[in-house]
């Protein structure tokens, strides 16, 4: 062995630890990986930051966007409502929250599909009767499984697509993963969804650290192409009752009726009062396609006023700071509007008065859509409503007008918190942006780093993710660990690491026996991943796969598509994928309660991915 083998072996051996370790995070551990291969002489200083421009990175990144724009437009939740079964049993109800997991995660961030899905997994374990854990952690499975059905399922399929074509041998196409991907993940599901769940602890949520803001009231009105029109308030509240949200008033012709009769029915134009939880406003307003009445209100104003086209809500003019004065001339453009919950305290100078009075729209461009009101519900309208300490604002409206209002009225704003506002006509253009990137790569017309940052441009002109956002929404820790471990796997190749390690493994392990050898690689894989995040396990073992393939002579294909799988079966450990991680608090699970469902599933894996690797990427 070579002394620049043996400074690559230490380094990696330095890195895995610090990785087992869990001190520092993993992006951190990959640039001190990276900034010792420098130091030691192993890459060239003028390459060491050659990863930040390689394919596999920008595709990720680029994915990752496109990912925020289907959340932010509420597609997902649409598609979630039309697929998952309402009134079914634990088999059924399991296995279509995690087909569904597994199909988003195949064609979006898999972390992504992830963090849409959680809440109607724990909305499923309350009406089953289950721990919420023993949904979320076959959810997160799901999602897991499903990454490795496509190209841009997870970071480790580009990984190793790439690594494929520095061999030689071309890319991997957007579906070449599909034939061994899709079996193993459809195995996977119906196992957990008919057995595996029942190995899942059944844990206490542990306490979040956010916040409990009750429920909200809010006005919505009925527009008149929405479903609800026609229905009884008593078949309209079934519709919604999965999201926790229920009326206690209706608004006709400017005369409002307190706890209406559930056999009233529902005309176009009615404005309904809804209580809900504020993280439930989005699926009730999404059910029936209607919307928040202030916000209709708002863009109506501004029709009138100007004399044009009604615009969206948040286009509206905003004031001077939100003081006195005239409106600016250049309106606040959409990526400048947030949505903010703001507590009244006592010594607010808005006590005592309602949106009206303080001319909120006039004044600040801003919208008050709903109010989380101590006692019984108002009998007087949102607009009109007399604040009170100790309420709670759900405010829409400009970053900067929002901060100057807390500063002015002495409110204090909670933790931020997302609400997706479904808009039917948006969903509809994220999802055909992602699917006709997903089908330029499929069709071969551009290469995916060109197709998907082609489907993040078109993103930001239509305003599916505003160009504020597209930072924001790129996963900075994952594009760091990939690009600093690209050319440490680079360094393992150029010193002849690799095939050292290859050659181990191939004469000492497998006794030169290929079909052992595609074993080992694969459990190594699943190891690796299951304590270092999988795209570097990915970057590590692909430069070795390959080694083996070339030491035994047989088809290399075979062997990246194991890694492929392995990478993306991490199933063992809360640290093994950032899925796993997500579910800690909120599943109430400790370290050693992972393995118990995540030891039979990947031994269920590599029954099932050995032989059909050998059928579809023969040696």
């Amino acid at each position: 062995m070579t002394y620049p083998q043996m400074l690559v072996f230490a380094i990696l051996a330095a890195t895995m630890a610090l990785f087992l370790w869990g001190r520092f995070r993993h992006d951190i551990v990959a640039l001190m990986a990276l900034m010792a291969c420098v130091v030691a002489g192993l890459i060239p200083a003028a390459d060491a930051f050659a990863g930040f421009g390689h394919p596999a990175v920008i595709t990720v990144a680029c994915v990752l966007v496109l990912s925020q724009g289907l959340q932010n437009t509420g597609a997902v939740d649409r598609l979630a409502r039309a697929v998952l079964p309402r009134e079914t049993g634990r088999l059924a109800s399991m296995a279509a929250l995690m087909g569904l997991g597994a199909l988003l995660s195949g064609f979006m961030n898999n972390v992504g599909a992830m963090a849409l899905l959680m809440p109607i997994a724990v909305q499923l374990s309350k009406r089953l009767g289950l721990a919420p854990g023993q949904a979320l952690m076959p959810l997160a499975f799901g999602t897991i499984l499903g990454g490795m059905t496509t190209l841009i399922g997870t970071p480790p399929n580009l990984i190793v697509s790439d690594f494929r074509e520095e061999a030689g041998l071309g890319h991997f196409a957007m579906f070449d993963f599909a034939p061994v991907g899709v079996a193993v993940a459809l195995v996977g599901v119906a196992f957990v969804a008919a057995i595996g769940w029942r190995l899942v602890p059944a844990r206490k949520s542990a306490a979040n650290g956010g916040f409990e803001t009750g429920s909200y009231l809010t006005e919505v009105r009925v527009p008149e192409a929405s479903k609800a029109a026609g229905l009884t308030l008593r078949a309209f509240e079934r519709e919604i009752e999965d999201s926790g949200a229920q009326v206690v008033g209706l608004v006709r012709n400017e005369v409002r009726m307190i706890a209406p009769h559930g056999g009233r029915r529902i005309r176009a134009g009615d404005i309904l009062v809804l209580e809900a939880d504020v993280d439930a406003l989005a699926e009730a307003l999404s059910v029936f396609g209607i919307k928040l009445e202030e916000q209709v209100s708002s863009s109506e104003e501004k029709d009138k006023k100007e004399g044009t086209p009604a615009k969206e809500p948040s286009q509206a003019a905003r004031t001077d700071g939100g003081r006195e004065g005239k409106a600016e001339e250049s309106p606040k453009r959409d990526e400048d509007i947030v949505l903010r919950e703001l507590a009244v305290l006592p010594g607010s100078t808005i006590v005592g008065r309602s949106a009206s009075d303080l001319r909120l729209r006039t004044r600040y461009g801003l919208n008050l859509l709903a109010v989380s009101h101590e006692g019984h519900p108002p009998k007087a309208r949102l607009r009109t409503l007399k604040l009170n300490s100790g309420d709670l604002l759900l405010m829409e409206g400009p970053a900067e007008v929002m901060t100057d209002f807390i500063s002015d009225t002495g409110c204090v704003p909670l933790g931020e918190r997302e609400l997706r506002i479904p808009d039917k006509r948006m969903a509809i253009i994220a999802g055909a942006i992602m699917l006709g990137s997903v089908g330029i790569v499929t069709l071969g017309l551009l290469p995916a780093p060109v197709a998907f940052t082609l489907g993040v441009i078109v993103s930001m002109l239509l305003r599916t993710v505003p160009p504020r956002q597209v930072y924001t929404a790129i996963d900075w820790p994952v594009i760091v660990l990939l690009a600093a471990l690209i050319p440490v796997a680079g360094a393992m190749q150029v010193t002849g690491a690799a095939d050292v390690l290859a050659r181990f493994l191939v004469e000492t392990v497998a006794q030169g026996n290929a079909v052992a050898a595609l074993a080992v690689v694969l459990v190594t894989t699943m190891f690796l991943s299951d304590v270092m995040n999988n795209a570097a396990t990915a970057a590590v073992l692909c430069p070795i796969a390959i080694g083996i393939a070339g030491a035994l002579g047989v088809n290399p294909d075979s062997f990246l598509m194991a890694v492929a799988i392995g990478a993306s079966c991490a199933f063992l450990t809360p640290i093994g994928h950032q899925n796993n991680t997500l579910i800690l608090g909120p599943g109430g699970f400790g370290f050693g309660d992972y393995w118990k469902l995540g030891l039979p599933l990947e031994v269920l894996v590599a029954a099932v991915s050995i032989p059909l690797l050998l059928i579809v990427w023969p040696l």
